[in-house]
């Protein structure tokens, strides 16, 4: 295993959207300009997908197996915006901020952790219905490439991108909880073992809230599960409503 102690350098990326992101309207010029934006807003997962690649790029495959992190998604990325991805060191954790040309910023900020710690139970609430997907392509070593990451640890180790846990959460909640339109908008993200592209994984989940703040907002667990280990756990939340 590959452990790393340098510290993370500064990276921009160009936003974009997967073509996959295009079943949540607010993904597409159209959505977003309905909604109120000017025009389309890049995934929360792909954003931080933009804000491991410090992380990852220093901290190597030890974070991947047992580091995580808080993303906070404060305000939106859009399509083609020049996204600075800057660290500034806090103890023993490192936060990664977004930054673009917009008024408001930081738009996103990501705070990683070198140890995510044990594995936390899912706690009690609406159970949903288990999912199953081959972490291949861009479930794969190939998430973060597809939107601009160009970091080649994945493709040489064979690594699964990190983005893709939160993407899998996202994926849950766009089939068993929202109706319409919805915004990610924040993940706690925990790794618990190295994952290799090609490996067959099982998504356990539950709804453990609901509240209305700008929005009706629902915050699920995760267990993503492969060969009977939990390899990454989360608590992820989402306006699925908006006001």
């Amino acid at each position: 295993m590959c452990i790393s102690s340098s510290a993370p350098l500064p990276w921009t990326v160009t936003a974009q959207n997967l073509a996959e992101h295009a079943r949540n309207l607010i993904h597409t010029d159209a959505g977003a300009q309905a909604a109120g934006f000017p025009r389309a807003l890049v995934a929360g997962v792909t954003t931080y997908a933009y804000l491991t690649h410090p992380v990852a790029a220093a901290w190597g495959e030890h974070w991947l197996s047992h580091g995580g992190g808080e993303l906070r998604l404060r305000r939106p990325v859009f399509d083609h915006d020049i996204v600075q991805c800057t660290p500034h060191p806090d103890g023993d954790a490192v936060e990664i901020r977004a930054i673009t040309s917009e008024p408001d910023q930081p738009r996103a900020i990501f705070r990683a952790i070198r140890d995510a710690g044990s594995v936390p139970a899912i706690r009690p609430g609406q159970v949903l219905p288990v999912h199953h997907i081959h972490l291949e392509g861009v479930h794969g070593t190939d998430r973060g490439l597809l939107a601009g990451d160009d970091l080649a640890l994945y493709a040489e180790h064979n690594l699964v991108h990190p983005a893709v846990w939160p993407t899998l959460a996202n994926d849950v909640v766009h089939t068993e909880v929202a109706t319409s339109s919805w915004v990610h908008t924040r993940s706690i993200i925990r790794h618990h073992a190295r994952v290799e592209a090609g490996s067959q994984a099982e998504i356990h989940s539950a709804i453990v809230d609901r509240f209305t703040a700008h929005g009706e907002r629902v915050v699920l667990d995760f267990h993503i599960v492969v060969n009977g280990q939990v390899v990454a756990s989360l608590e992820h939340e989402a306006i699925i409503s908006l006001p």
